[in-house]
C-alpha cells in the first residue's frame, strides 16, 4: 500500500505524550509513538515529532505546539486537547470547542491532514462521572469540527475496551501500556493502515473483587492521585511545568528489535 503521509507531528497533553506507558530511559512511549512505528513500517522515508507535554491546557497546546507543528510542515497531525480544561469546575465545553476549531482551521489551511480525538467516557471513573455531560457536549462539537474541516476522528468515547480497568494505569487518569496499544490500533484503523478490528479484542476474563476491596482501592486512589491533583490545580501548577517535548523535531524512526519502540 502506498501511503500519502511521510511525516507526522503529534500535539497534545499527557495522553499524547504517552503517560503511563514506560519507554526507553525516563520517557514514555504511548499510542502516538506506537502509531508512528506502524506508519514507518509502510513508509521508509517517514519522519515523526511529538510535541505533547503533560498537564497542558488547550490554549497552551495551541500557543506552544500548534504553531510549531505548522512550521514543521508535516503531512499529518494528530491533535488532542481540552481534557485538562474540562476537569476544571467552571470550564465551558462550548467555549473550548471554539478555541479548538480555530486551531484545526489553521492546521488544515497549512495543508496538514488532521486526526482528532473525542474525550473518554468517564462513567467508570469515580469522581469523574460528574463531568461526563461536559465531555459529551465537547465531543459533539468535535464531531462537527471534524465534519466541517474533513478531519479523521478517533472516537475514544465509543471504545468499549477502554471501559476495562486494565486499560488504565494506577492513577485511573492515564492509559496503561495495553490501553495505549488499543488506541494506537484504533488510530491505525482510522487511517486505513489496518482493517482487522484488533483494537476491539475482548479482554481475558477477570476475577471480580468484593465491594470492600474495591472501596479500599478507591480510597487509596483518591489519597495518592486525586488529592495531589487537586492541590496542583489550586496552586496553579502543572506536571508539565518546565518540561520540553520528548521529540521536538521531525526525525526518522530507528528500527529496533521491538517495533513498538520509537527512538531517534
Amino acid at each position: 500500500m502506498l501511503l500519502r503521509w511521510n511525516s507526522l507531528v503529534s500535539v497534545g497533553d499527557s495522553f499524547t505524550e504517552g503517560m503511563d506507558d514506560p519507554g526507553p530511559g525516563d520517557t514514555y512511549l504511548g499510542w502516538a509513538d506506537r502509531l508512528a512505528a506502524m506508519i514507518a513500517q509502510q513508509a521508509p522515508e517517514f519522519r515523526y515529532a511529538n510535541l505533547a507535554v503533560r498537564g497542558k491546557m488547550l490554549q497552551e497546546i495551541i500557543d506552544d505546539q500548534v504553531s510549531l507543528a505548522i512550521s514543521l510542515k508535516p503531512d499529518l497531525v494528530t491533535f488532542c486537547g481540552g481534557g485538562n480544561d474540562i476537569m476544571l469546575p467552571n470550564s465551558d465545553p462550548d467555549a473550548l470547542a471554539e478555541v479548538y476549531e480555530v486551531a484545526v482551521a489553521d492546521l488544515r489551511s497549512a495543508g496538514c491532514d488532521v486526526v482528532i480525538f473525542t474525550g473518554f467516557d468517564t462513567r467508570s471513573t469515580p469522581l469523574l462521572r460528574s463531568i461526563r455531560g461536559k465531555v459529551a457536549i465537547y465531543n459533539t462539537h468535535l464531531w462537527s469540527i471534524a465534519e466541517r474541516y474533513h478531519c479523521r476522528m478517533v472516537d475514544l468515547w465509543a471504545m468499549h475496551p477502554l471501559h476495562d480497568r486494565r486499560a488504565w494505569s494506577a492513577d485511573r487518569l492515564h492509559l496503561s501500556p495495553e490501553g495505549h496499544q488499543r488506541v494506537a490500533l484504533k488510530a491505525a484503523e482510522v487511517l486505513g493502515l489496518i482493517d482487522d478490528q484488533s483494537w476491539n479484542e475482548p479482554w481475558p476474563a477477570l476475577q471480580q473483587t468484593d465491594w470492600v476491596t474495591q472501596r479500599k482501592a478507591d480510597l487509596k486512589w483518591a489519597r495518592e492521585h486525586v488529592v495531589p491533583w487537586i492541590g496542583r490545580t489550586i496552586r496553579g501548577e502543572s506536571m508539565g511545568d518546565g518540561m520540553a517535548p520528548k521529540r521536538p523535531d521531525l526525525l526518522p524512526i530507528a528500527r529496533c528489535s521491538d517495533e513498538s519502540h520509537v527512538t531517534n
